[in-house]
C-alpha cells in the first residue's frame, strides 16, 4: 500500500514482488482477485494506473491470501543467519506465512527480540537452542528450535583443519 504512494513504478514493481511472493501468476492473482486479467497485465506494465477501486481489490486479495495480519513466524538468529534466507513469505499447506527477522547478537538481546516478535503479533517463534528454554517459558507462542546439525558438522571439521 506504502509503494502506491510513493510512485506509479514502485506500485508496479511491489505488486509484481508480493504476487512473486504470494507464489501467483497474474493469471491467477487475477482470477482471485476478481480484477479483469487485461487491466491488471497493464498496471504491470505501466500501461494503466489502478483507480481507488482496483487499489482496495488489489489490497483485500492480498490481506485475504496472506491471512489474518498476526499469521507471521519470527526468527531470532545472527545477522549472519538471517541473510542466508532468502525467502521472506513460506507457503505452509494451504496458509501462506510470512517469515520476520529479529537480529540478535547475545542471549539478552535474542530474549528481548522474542518477546518484542510476541507483541508485534508473530504465530510463532525459531531460535537457537540456547535461548529457545528460556523463551519458551516466557512467551505464550509456540517455540521451535533451530537445530544446526550440518553446519555443526562444518564447523568442526573447519577447526580439525585448522589444527593440523
Amino acid at each position: 500500500m506504502k509503494a502506491s504512494f510513493q510512485s506509479d513504478e514502485s506500485l508496479r514493481d511491489t505488486l509484481k514482488e508480493v504476487i512473486g511472493e504470494l507464489g501467483l501468476s497474474a493469471r491467477e492473482f487475477s482470477r482471485v482477485s476478481e480484477i479483469p486479467q487485461s487491466t491488471l497485465y497493464k498496471i504491470l506494465s505501466g500501461h494503466r494506473e489502478p483507480n481507488i477501486t482496483t487499489l482496495r481489490q488489489i489490497v483485500r486479495t492480498i490481506r485475504q491470501l496472506e491471512g489474518p495480519g498476526g499469521d507471521f513466524i519470527a526468527i531470532i538468529a545472527a545477522r549472519p543467519v538471517l541473510d542466508k534466507i532468502s525467502e521472506k513469505k513460506m507457503r505452509i499447506g494451504d496458509r501462506m506465512l510470512t517469515l520476520r527477522e529479529y537480529s540478535a547478537t547475545n542471549i539478552e538481546e535474542a530474549i528481548i527480540a522474542a518477546v518484542r516478535a510476541e507483541r508485534d503479533g508473530a504465530s510463532a517463534l525459531v531460535c537457537a537452542p540456547i535461548v529457545s528454554p528460556t523463551v519458551e517459558k516466557l512467551l505464550g507462542i509456540p517455540v521451535a528450535t533451530i537445530i544446526p546439525q550440518e553446519s555443526v558438522v562444518r564447523a568442526i571439521e573447519v577447526a580439525a583443519r585448522k589444527i593440523e
